[in-house]
């Protein structure tokens, strides 16, 4: 009896024994068959570990393939905790050696974690640091290569550019716009280690980063350059407000240029105020165009055959009576007896209200809506305005008046040079656009490219013809005269806009402005540039901005290898013009047939001998009279 008591309860425990087995047989099958991916996850999580090593960003690039925006090669320190022997030491030196307290350093050398990154004081540190740190040999402290990003040009395009944070983000501009394409892959040296954070004698694994892709833009170096260094001497001769500046190309909406004042360093932007940073002016400043505002006006009332410009007259007193308000003309006692082509060469502002009046307010509006005033442009750049235009319920005649010669609207620059592109074109709006291209960084071969983009059309090639020849009337006969290049046909538009504070129009306090055209007859640039309240200047644009644009215009002409135009308009000669001469060729002459054939030019001599061998300016260059010839002199 006692036997079979012992022999049922072995029966049992052998039961439970072959039962447990078989549990632990199929559990172990389960975690094999279908929690092998997850487990081995989880325990790869534990052992391994990562020292990150940071991608760089894509270049920016202009259209030539100038670098505008780069990467240099940084070093960080990153910290295991766990691998670290004499925390207290360790820490006391790394404090000493980047500057911070030991409270500060203790926090990332005691921290309970796999991996502590020293944030922000351990970035970017410079190689001296690095190699201090890197002497030591400490366990558990490691020096990884970081990218940052670098603007060789300093401010030059910082609006257009932007800038990154610590982390290598886009913040503003074109960084930021395009943020997801520049940003590149991060790579890592994976280890492995024990709970404690010691390593493991098992093989590191390097996973390369990969850097993003390049940006081509449509900005000229060249052009671009010009534009920095006139609104440098602006600022330095007129201590404006603000100046800017805007180059494009009217055949397709590529910027070719873009910069204003004030401007800051992207390589140092915490140093520079909100404001100065995300400000943007050719595209953000919202303000009353002035004068040449006068080419829309003019291109509608030409479309709508209000207007023949050289066969219709105007008869200008000096000043027009409308809603009550008398509005004057520049010129005291007005211009009198003109043809509306001289009106628009004379900036006339009477002859603008009769064109405006005659328009009438829908014809009028309809056609600043035509040319996109009132709205964005959609130019691919964060930070864009969309101006003021009335509401037309509230356009009567004094409204309709004004805002025919650019007054009590308010529009931005992109906004300006786009429409008068258009203007210039045969009527073509397009969308204007800074990204020309997407490149891949190893072998540079074209991921995307964005081609011109049509809006809509806005009159007629037989328009758009009539203006061009208006604008270069202008330049060669009007207010725009110290904007004329002999030999490239220049056409443009001067304007001089009072400011409005609240409500009420400051004295003498305008924003001067110069629109141009080149060639005038076969246009590949329309520039626009503007100074806020210009100090120790004449108020007049005419005398401000087209000489500087006349600057600029030549950069245009050379960058874009623009060619001397045949049949312009013979400028007209007025007292204070500057006198040219073409320097002819004189190496073999004599000195006396030399100083015959170069007067009233001073000339400077070196060498010694009785011929010229060599001259400066070369032959066919035109020069000012008062400038100075250089020869040098030999047998």
């Amino acid at each position: 009896m006692f036997l079979k008591k012992v022999d049922e309860r072995i029966k049992v425990v052998l039961l439970i024994i072959i039962f447990l087995f078989s549990f632990i047989v199929a559990r172990v099958i389960y975690i094999q068959l279908f929690q092998y991916n997850k487990l081995t996850t989880l325990a790869n999580d534990l052992w391994s570990r990562n020292l990150p090593l940071a991608a760089d960003r894509g270049l920016i690039l202009d259209r030539n393939g100038v670098v505008l925006a780069d990467n240099i090669t940084t070093t960080s320190l990153v910290l295991i905790p766990g691998q670290i022997k004499n925390k207290d030491e360790v820490s006391k030196i790394l404090a000493e050696i980047i500057g911070v307290s030991k409270e500060e350093m203790d926090k990332h050398v005691y921290k309970v974690t796999s991996i502590e990154r020293v944030h922000p004081e351990g970035r970017g540190l410079s190689y001296d640091i690095a190699d201090k740190i890197d002497s030591y040999k400490f366990d558990g402290v490691y020096l990884v290569k970081e990218s940052k990003r670098y603007y060789p040009y300093g401010s030059m395009l910082s609006h257009v550019l932007g800038y990154v944070g610590i982390d290598n983000q886009g913040l503003s501009g074109i960084e930021l716009q395009y943020n997801k394409y520049l940003t590149g892959e991060n790579g890592a040296i994976k280890y492995f280690s024990d709970a404690k954070g010691n390593s493991l004698k098992l093989s590191d694994i390097y996973v390369a980063p990969q850097q993003g892709m390049n940006i081509e833009l449509t900005i000229d170096y060249n052009i671009q350059l010009s534009l920095e260094r006139e609104l440098d001497n602006i600022v330095s001769m007129f201590s404006p407000d603000m100046a800017l500046a805007l180059v494009m190309d009217p055949n397709t909406g590529e910027i070719l240029g873009m910069s204003s004042r004030p401007n800051y360093d992207s390589n140092n932007y915490q140093n520079y105020s909100v404001e100065t940073i995300n400000r943007n002016l050719p595209i953000w400043a919202s303000y009353e165009p002035g004068s040449t505002f006068k080419i829309i006006t003019t291109a509608a009332a030409v479309e709508e055959k209000i207007v023949d410009l050289e066969k219709d007259t105007f008869y200008d007193s000096g000043s027009v009576v409308v809603g009550g308000a008398r509005i004057g003309c520049w010129k005291a006692g007005g211009h009198g007896h003109q043809t509306f082509l001289q009106v628009l060469e004379n900036s006339c502002n009477p002859g603008f209200v009769k064109l405006g009046l005659d328009l009438g307010k829908e014809k009028l509006f309809s056609y600043l809506d035509l040319f996109g005033f009132g709205s964005k442009t959609g130019i691919d750049l964060n930070g864009e305005g969309t101006g003021i235009i009335f509401p037309l319920d509230r356009v009567g005649d004094l409204e309709l008046a004004t805002t025919a010669f650019g007054q009590g609207v308010s529009v931005t620059p992109i906004q300006q040079v786009t429409a008068v592109s258009a203007v210039v074109n045969g009527g073509n709006l397009y969308k204007p656009y800074i990204v020309k291209r997407f490149l891949e960084p190893e072998t540079n071969s074209v991921i995307k490219t964005y081609e011109k983009e049509l809006v809509r059309k806005t009159i007629s090639e037989q328009t758009s013809a009539t203006m061009r020849y208006g604008l270069e009337s202008v330049v060669a006969r009007g207010g725009g005269k110290y904007a004329y290049i002999d030999g490239y046909r220049v056409g443009g538009k001067t304007g001089t806009a009072q400011k409005v504070k609240d409500g009420k129009y400051l004295v003498n306090n305008y924003i001067m402005s110069f629109m141009a055209v080149v060639p005038a007859n076969n246009p590949r640039a329309v520039l626009y540039l503007a100074i806020d309240n210009p100090k120790n200047t004449a108020l007049l644009s005419s005398y401000t901005t087209a000489p500087i644009a006349r600057k600029i215009l030549l950069d245009i002409i050379d960058a874009l290898n623009i060619e001397k135009q045949e049949g312009g308009i013979e400028k007209v000669k007025q007292w204070d013009d500057i006198t040219y001469m073409e320097v002819p060729n004189l190496i073999g002459k004599t000195v006396k047939e030399a100083k015959k054939e170069l007067y009233p030019v001073e000339i400077e001599y070196s060498g010694i001998g009785t011929k010229v061998i060599e001259q400066s300016p070369s032959a066919g260059t035109k020069i000012d009279i008062n400038s100075k010839v250089r020869l040098l002199l030999g047998e």
